[in-house]
């Protein structure tokens, strides 16, 4: 993940304003990145895998925030749990265009955080929460065939020791994602 220089906590704070489309996310640490890492990975016309720098499960979607600050600002004060994420046991799909892997154990962090952050960017999607890593997207609307991808095994576990507030610049070749700000979780 890119990391960026934050400013100066005395900065002003009209410095720091800015619109900014943002999530909140679980970023796996290096050791399950790396299990990710080893799927296999073919080459299928329509089908663009994510990067390493991309994976991560979404906690909470913000979409575009006027004052990034208040993200932070609603997280902080907030006991985030600790908890551990439990990824797999194997690949799935959502439809045609998705390839994934799920990530048990993040519901109650995530209600924390959507709780939190109810007054800040666009309203909490109302489906239920299914937390996982995307590994690859289908280009075309009408997706691609990607039943032979699924059923993969990967799972691994990690404790999931902070969120990180990232900020997602989207492009034609696909997102680049940037380090805003960390939060670190709280032992139960």
């Amino acid at each position: 993940m890119h990391l960026v220089a934050q400013p100066p906590a005395d900065a002003p704070a009209r410095a720091r304003v800015r619109h900014a489309r943002l999530f909140v996310a679980a970023v796996p640490p290096a050791a399950v990145l790396d299990q990710i890492a080893e799927l296999t990975r073919p080459e299928i016309e329509g089908l663009r895998w994510t990067t390493r720098d991309q994976w991560h499960a979404t906690l909470r979607f913000l979409g575009r925030v006027s004052d990034v600050d208040a993200v932070t600002a609603a997280l902080e004060p907030v006991s985030l749990p600790r908890c551990e994420a439990r990824l797999g046991p194997e690949t799935g799909r959502f439809g045609r265009r998705v390839l994934h892997v799920p990530v048990a154990g993040l519901d109650d962090l995530a209600a924390v955080i959507v709780a939190a952050t109810a007054a800040v960017g666009e309203p909490p999607e109302d489906r239920p929460f299914a937390a996982h890593v995307t590994l690859a997207r289908a280009r075309a609307r009408r997706g691609t065939d990607l039943r032979a991808l699924t059923g993969a095994p990967l799972a691994a576990r990690w404790t999931v020791e902070e969120v990180c507030v990232i900020e997602s610049h989207l492009h034609p070749r696909g997102a680049r994602y940037e380090l805003v700000q960390r939060v670190r979780t709280m032992e139960p």
